[in-house]
């Protein structure tokens, strides 16, 4: 993720019902679950972001329901990572599950303020706040996930690796 991302930026405890309203989860059509991403947290974000974007938020993102809509909505809003101080568990595995790159950065998540611009190396770990010009520092994902990941998510990966690790 070379080219900056222009950051949203969230507190703590943001759920999956906000993520994505439950009126709205009887769709399978991700571009409209996209257009109603966070319509209850921030009214203009779904109009707003823009491909390459960046949502940085506090301590358990993502906590609520076990539903994989919440990281669908984000990824097809053209969201291209999450960094948090924490994650709820079931939403760090449905956006892994998914292709959704998130990183857990309890400074970053500090330091970076709303439309900062920020680049993100997945493969290193670092967070490149360009508008401060600091750079955070994170657990890289293992490799394997790292190739999930760039593939699209669980099912991608299995499908173009025959499910071999």
């Amino acid at each position: 993720m070379n080219k900056p991302g222009r950051v949203f930026k969230y507190g703590d405890n943001v759920d999956t019902d906000v993520i994505i309203p439950a009126r709205y989860l009887n769709t399978t059509d991700y571009k409209e679950l996209a257009s109603h991403c966070m319509e209850d947290l921030d009214k203009d974000f779904a109009k707003a972001v823009k491909t390459g974007d960046i949502i940085v938020a506090g301590s358990n993102f993502g906590s609520g329901s076990s539903r994989e809509h919440a990281p669908i909505a984000i990824k097809e809003s053209g969201v291209s990572v999450v960094i948090a101080r924490s994650f709820a568990r079931i939403f760090y595995r449905n956006a892994i599950n998914i292709g959704l790159p998130i990183l857990e950065c309890p400074e970053a998540s500090e330091r970076i303020a709303a439309e900062d611009l920020i680049t993100v190396d997945l493969k290193e770990g670092t967070i490149t706040n360009t508008t401060k010009g600091e750079v955070y520092k994170t657990q890289p994902f293992p490799p394997f996930m790292q190739a999930l990941i760039e593939e699209g998510g669980l099912m991608a990966y299995i499908k173009a690796t025959g499910g071999k690790i």
